[in-house]
């Protein structure tokens, strides 16, 4: 689970990533230098990677300490390594 604090963090670059996002969509409405939007689809998923580091690393501090037995935490970290393949 995030903390109350992780949780507002979150939630507030995520704000900003949509505010980031229908920016893009004004550059395409209203034709811009392609290279000014690829810069914009840049920062979007440099913003995407840090929330998904900060909820990785939350998951890898709360979440699987949490897992106490060996077969639950063996669960979890291969449940953990699926999703990164596919984020990868």
């Amino acid at each position: 689970m995030l903390s109350e604090e992780t949780q507002k963090d979150i939630l507030l670059r995520l704000k900003k990533i949509s505010g980031q996002i229908s920016g893009i969509a004004k550059m395409v409405d209203h034709p811009r230098l392609c290279v000014d939007i690829l810069n914009q689809i840049g920062a979007v998923r440099a913003a995407l990677d840090q929330v998904g580091f900060i909820i990785l690393e939350n998951h890898l501090k709360v979440c699987l300490p949490e897992a106490k037995s060996p077969p639950h935490r063996r669960e979890a970290i291969d449940e953990l390594i699926a999703v990164l393949k596919r984020l990868l």
